[in-house]
C-alpha cells in the first residue's frame, strides 16, 4: 500500500523540480557587472546607435547630441548589456542635417537626462533598446 502513494509523490517532486529549473532558466544571471569608461569602443558604438534612434523617433524639429555620459555600466550574460546615464542637448541641426551642429542657446535651449539599457552583440553590430527613460534636465 505504501508503494502506491510513493509514485504520485515522486511525480510531484519531479514536476516541482522541472518548474524550478524552468524559472531559473528564464532569470538572467549576470556573469559580470562593471562600470566602464565612455571612451571604450563598444560604448561609443552603442551611444551612436542610441542617439541615432533617439533622433529618429523624436518629434522634435532639431537633432539632439550627447553632452556627457554620466555613467556607463557593462553587464555580461549570454550577451552584453550597456546601462548608460547621459545628458543630451538640442542642436541647431534639423532632422536631415548631421554635421557642424552646435548646441541651441536662448529660447530653443533644451537639455534632457536619459537612462538607456541596450542589448548589444557588438561583433554583429546588433543593438536593441531594452529600456529608456528621458526627463527634462
Amino acid at each position: 500500500m505504501a508503494r502506491l502513494w510513493q509514485a504520485p509523490q515522486l511525480l510531484l517532486v519531479i514536476l516541482v523540480a522541472l518548474m524550478a529549473l524552468t524559472y531559473q532558466e528564464k532569470r538572467k544571471t549576470f556573469l559580470s557587472v562593471r562600470e566602464v569608461p565612455a571612451s571604450e569602443p563598444y560604448v561609443i558604438a552603442t551611444m551612436q546607435y542610441v542617439i541615432n534612434d533617439f533622433n529618429k523617433k523624436s518629434n522634435d524639429k532639431y537633432n539632439f547630441r550627447i553632452v556627457r555620459v554620466l555613467k556607463a555600466e557593462k553587464r555580461i550574460t549570454d550577451h552584453m548589456e550597456y546601462h548608460v546615464n547621459m545628458e543630451m542637448r538640442r542642436t541647431t541641426c534639423q532632422k536631415l542635417e548631421t554635421s557642424n551642429c552646435s548646441f541651441q542657446e536662448g529660447e530653443l535651449y533644451k537639455q534632457i537626462e536619459c537612462f538607456y539599457s541596450v542589448f548589444v552583440v557588438p561583433w554583429f553590430e546588433k543593438y536593441k533598446i531594452l529600456n529608456k527613460n528621458c526627463t527634462d534636465g
